[in-house]
């Protein structure tokens, strides 16, 4: 099936309240290209270097989502155009986006990233340092970003029981934190493997690559 086809396909199959991200990173130019003109406008990309090599030359009304780990130095590559930030699970990283984005007069959204899975090759906050960080004084006097939501992967797994109850931890962790936070609009948890599971389980936001654009090479 064409990447056309592939995307038309997904989507049919989601509810209305969920966003789907393009996963491109290793893709070329091209294929995004099929699936904008297949009316896709939000990509997620994993390094910032080849995001950004992409945001320079394609249409400028894309989002630009950043899924990867992102280390402090590089945020100021992505600054002046990224319209989220994925893994977010510093609060040094988020002072440094606040600079970063002050600096291009902008306030650029954020996801915390939640550690639920059972790998220690994951990043990410658990329930207790994700309180202290949206309690401290820091955090508060940051005006040039804006926590959305939370986001978090789960164990690499074929077992489907293991993977539900991680995403319902995030979820519970989730519906806890909206109660004091407003701005906690978005869950993203799910990808191509797994995201009906995710969305079963609350998710508003799924990252889908191979589904789309087929296996990376």
């Amino acid at each position: 099936m064409s990447i056309q086809q592939n995307l038309l396909k997904i989507k049919s199959s989601l509810p209305s309240q969920v966003t789907l991200v393009a996963v491109s990173k290793t893709k070329p130019v091209a294929d995004l290209m099929e699936a904008y003109d297949s009316g896709q406008r939000i990509f997620g990309e994993n390094k910032i270097q080849e995001m950004t090599e992409k945001w320079e030359v394609m249409p400028k009304d894309i989002e630009w989502h950043m899924i990867g780990h992102v280390q402090t130095n590089k945020v100021k590559y992505m600054a002046e155009y990224v319209s989220l930030i994925h893994g977010v699970d510093s609060l040094k990283l988020l002072e440094e986006i606040n600079k970063q984005a002050k600096k291009h007069n902008r306030v650029i959204n954020c996801l915390l990233q939640i550690y639920i899975a059972e790998e220690e090759t994951k990043f990410g906050l658990d329930e207790k340092e994700l309180e202290e960080l949206l309690n401290s004084i820091t955090f508060k006097s940051l005006e040039n970003i804006n926590v959305i939501g939370l986001m978090g992967m789960a164990t690499f797994t074929d077992n489907q029981v293991q993977i539900k109850k991680e995403f319902q931890h995030l979820k519970s962790i989730f519906d806890k934190f909206t109660i004091h936070n407003s701005q906690f609009t978005t869950l993203s948890m799910g990808m191509s493997g797994d995201y009906q599971l995710a969305i079963d389980c609350g998710s508003t936001m799924v990252r889908i690559g191979s589904s789309i654009f087929g296996g990376r090479s």
